[in-house]
């Protein structure tokens, strides 16, 4: 059987890497990390939790888990605008399975090389499985993609598509019936999201957007964030949000359901003048990443649907809540 310091050794420590460019000073077998940030920059820092049974279903392929861990938190960067530096891991096991933590430490460290970003210190210990990432970034003082920095008559955009992770969890929890083709095409949005670090940083370090966030609870509870911050109203076209490939076959009214409450998406939702409208498009192009308008700022407090044509609907939509 493994000890707390074998398993850390074993599947968690790793030598310094050659494209750490010297940010970690001193990284996992201390008391505390030390990290040295670029001179002049601020830091921007994150934690998620990851549970299971309320975040992730039991019996989750560990590669996948290992992934989806540090992408919800390079999500949160990516909404900031903001360079990845490295992170702490925090692991409660109910026990050292190696097959599991070959796995899993394989799928956090191949999306942490992709990044840059080491994993710098952290916890294990025996419970219930649970997963806790701290993130650390970096960005220039004054480019935050913040909150509360939506103005009146911005464009509200979109990255990527919206609607497959709802679709796959559907099908894992027998509520709907799909395809093997939709179910294997859905799958990766659910287990293996991908988090928009290039596109947050364009954003914010061309001064493109205004205000920003990651979509983690769905579109139509995530974005009250925005308005309630900024003192706004908005309107959504819900035909304009875009389907992912799985979900656009599937019928109109669900499309809107999932897209714009499904959850699970970690896409970034921003808003941006419109003047900045060529220049986003091509900021997605840069990033490899498609962006969609689809909707507007207003001063009515409260958000607003309409359809295709700017007929209004009359739709009860909610965003997922972990204490509902």
């Amino acid at each position: 059987m493994l000890s707390e310091f074998d398993l850390i050794k074993q599947y968690f420590t790793r030598g310094a890497r050659p494209d750490a460019s010297g940010r970690t000073v001193l990284g996992v077998g201390d008391d505390c990390a030390l990290l040295a940030p670029t001179p002049g920059m601020q830091l921007a820092v994150s934690s998620d939790m990851l549970v299971e049974g309320r975040h992730f279903l039991a019996g989750a392929d560990p590669f996948d888990l290992g992934h989806k861990s540090l992408a919800v938190n390079l999500s949160d960067l990516a909404a900031m605008g903001a360079a990845p530096l490295g992170f702490t891991l925090a692991l409660a096991l109910p026990g050292a399975e190696p097959a599991w933590l070959d796995g899993f430490s394989r799928g956090l460290f191949a999306l942490a090389d992709f990044h840059a970003c080491e994993l710098v210190g952290g916890d294990t210990t025996k419970g219930p499985l649970n997963i806790c990432i701290t993130i650390f970034g970096e960005l220039a003082p004054g480019t935050a993609l913040r909150r509360d920095a939506a103005r009146l008559a911005d464009d509200i955009w979109i990255s990527g598509t919206l609607g497959d992770a709802r679709l796959a969890l559907a099908a894992c929890l027998d509520e709907m019936t799909l395809s093997d083709a939709d179910r294997r095409q859905a799958a990766p949005r659910l287990h293996a999201p991908t988090p928009r670090v290039a596109l947050g940083r364009l954003l914010a370090e061309g001064r493109l957007a205004h205000a920003a966030l990651d979509i983690s609870d769905g579109l139509v509870g995530d974005i009250k964030h925005i308005l309630a911050a900024s003192k706004v109203g908005a309107v959504l076209d819900l035909d304009a949000l875009p389907a992912g490939p799985a979900l656009a076959r599937q019928p109109r009214d669900l499309r809107r359901r999932f897209t714009a409450a499904g959850g699970d998406d970690y896409e970034l939702c921003f808003t941006a003048p419109a003047a900045k409208r060529d220049a986003i498009l091509a900021a997605g192009a840069r990033a490899g990443t498609p962006v969609t308008r689809v909707g507007r700022i207003e001063a009515e407090p409260g958000l607003r649907f309409i359809d295709a044509d700017g007929a209004p609907l009359s739709l009860n939509l909610h965003g997922w809540d972990h204490f509902a």
